[in-house]
Parts: structure tokens; sequence; C-alpha cells
């Protein structure tokens, strides 16, 4: 029996030997990042944008992979609930960080169950109206809307989106009632948009400025503090008269509890250094987006933020998504 202690503890020293230089060759296989949401919307971009920068810092393939459904929560559970070797990274968005786990019991608690490693999107919305119905302003579109509550119809990419909760935030700031008409993503609701079938719709603004520069779309305001980039001539909600109306998409990567700590400092370092290199910064700036502040802290401290904001707003209108 001694002969077979002395080749366990062998073992032991072996396996305890390999362990941190295993760790210390993370990533030694592709690194894939999954979006919550269809391809083709900001959420997407922001991700794609992203692994071309992302894949030389960290020397190793950094791949995107779509998985919708359910407002974002499909794709963010079959992340908490799988592998947790940092192969497999979160796309976050509010929607299924901040909306939804406010209005209902989830199987996750994002405090709990995601490390916030890096913010790598903040962009404005956009509020924009089909040209048929005549509205020139915001003030114009609350006139009517205030004369014929209930006839003014919304879109947006689904219940739990940063879409659809900005047109409940507005609805409230501007004392009126609209229609909520969701669809399954920003891109379906277009044809029923482009076409009048739809009358409004609050979007990101890289997805609408090129439909409001052709004229297929009439802009309104913009819900950021500042008015965008890509919309120069589109006042802001705050000068439209609705100073709380203010609300921005956002993405981050996460990545699931539990992550190798070794794996967790690294993503953390990397990410952040890609973030502030010139090329994804100009990439941002021609979607019309920024981030203001970087760094898995000041990530983490935007997701406690935006919970607390929004709380209220959700628990008010008796929102269950």
């Amino acid at each position: 029996m001694g002969w077979m202690r002395a080749c366990l503890a062998l073992v032991a020293v072996a396996v305890m030997a390999v362990g941190p230089a295993v760790a210390d060759n993370y990533p030694s296989r592709p690194v894939r990042i999954l979006v919550p949401y269809a391809a083709g919307g900001p959420s997407d971009t922001g991700a794609r944008l992203l692994v071309q920068v992302l894949g030389k810092s960290l020397g190793e393939t950094v791949f995107v992979e779509n998985r919708g459904g359910a407002g974002g929560l499909t794709g963010t559970e079959q992340v908490i609930q799988g592998e947790r070797d940092g192969y497999t990274l979160l796309l976050g968005a509010v929607g299924p960080l901040v909306f939804i786990p406010t209005s209902r019991q989830l199987q996750y608690d994002v405090k709990r169950d995601l490390i916030p490693l890096e913010l790598i999107w903040q962009s404005p919305l956009v509020l924009v109206v089909n040209p048929k119905r005549g509205f020139k302003t915001v003030a114009d579109f609350v006139a009517y809307a205030k004369a014929n509550p209930g006839k003014l119809t919304v879109s947006s990419a689904g219940l739990g989106t940063n879409t659809h909760m900005a047109s409940e935030l507005f609805k409230r700031e501007a004392g009126i009632d609209l229609l909520h008409v969701p669809y399954r993503g920003t891109g379906a609701a277009m044809p029923d948009l482009m076409s009048g079938q739809i009358d409004a719709t609050i979007s990101d603004v890289a997805v609408m400025a090129p439909h409001i520069r052709q004229g297929t779309l009439t802009a309104l305001a913009v819900t950021a503090p500042e008015r965008s980039l890509l919309l120069p001539d589109v006042p802001t909600m705050a000068e439209a008269g609705l100073p709380g109306a203010v609300t921005e998409n956002w993405y981050g990567i996460l990545a699931p509890t539990g992550t190798p700590p070794q794996a967790v400092a690294k993503l953390k370092s990397v990410l952040e250094a890609a973030v502030q290199t010139p090329a994804f910064r100009d990439a941002l700036a021609k979607q019309g987006a920024v981030v203001r502040e970087s760094g898995a802290e000041a990530f983490a401290k935007l997701i406690d933020a935006e919970t607390k904001r929004w709380a209220p707003i959700i628990r008010d209108a008796g929102l269950k998504f």
C-alpha cells in the first residue's frame, strides 16, 4: 500500500504543478461571445466590432454566436447554465440584466451568477415616426396622442427590451397612452414601420439613421443627454421638453460565476485595453456609440445604477415580462 500512497502523492504534485501552467496558457482554443439577440442589430454589431480587436489581444480566435429569444433571456440563461471555463462569454444587455430580472423571478441572479468584465457600447435611441403621420416635433406627436389616447402604435424589438422600455418611459414622462406592438427584433418591425402600419418606434440611432437621412422615417428626438453625432440636427428629449425621458442602449461582456480567476483577470485586462484602442473607438463612433468609462468596476456600477433607476418605473407601470 505504501507504493500506492507514493504514486497518489506524485499524481497530486503533478496536478498542482500543471494546474497553474494550464491557467496561464488561457486561452488555448477559440473563445465564443454569445449574443442573446438575432444577427444584424446593434448588439450583434458591437460584438463583431469587438472581436476584431479582441482576438489580437488574446492571441486566439474570438467569434460571435447569436442565440435570440425571449428578449435576450434564452441566450443569457444558456451562458449561465453552461461551461464556466472562460471559453463562452455573454454579450449582456439592459433587458436580461435589468428590466426582466426587476419584473419577475428568474432562474438566475445577475449579481450572483455573472461577472461583469467590460462595457463595450453606449448609444442613444431615437424616436422616429412614419412621415405619413405628418409629425415634425415631439410636441406634435404628444398633442395628437393626448387627443387620441391609445390610437398611436409604437413598435419594439420585444417585451423587456430597451426599445420597449424607452417607449414606456416616454409615455410616462409625456403623460400619453400608446399601443405597444412587440416584434421579434427591430428588423422584423421595420417593414410595418416603413409602410405605415406602425406609427412610431424608439430604436438605436445606428439602425435608424440611414432611413432618417433617406427621408423614409422622420426623427423627432434622441434619448441621450446630448445630441447624437450621427443625427446632429435632431434635438434631445430634454430640448423637446421631456428631460426625464433619457435612456441609452448599452452592452457589455460578462462571464458566468465560477470562471477560473486567472481567465477572468486576463479577460478584464485585455477587454479594457481593447475598448480603448483607437480602432475600436473609431468603429464605435461610426455607429453613434461610445464607451464613457471603461473597466470592470465601472460596468458593475452601471448595472447597479440602472437597476435602481428602472425598478420604480417598471413597478409603477405594472410590467411583467
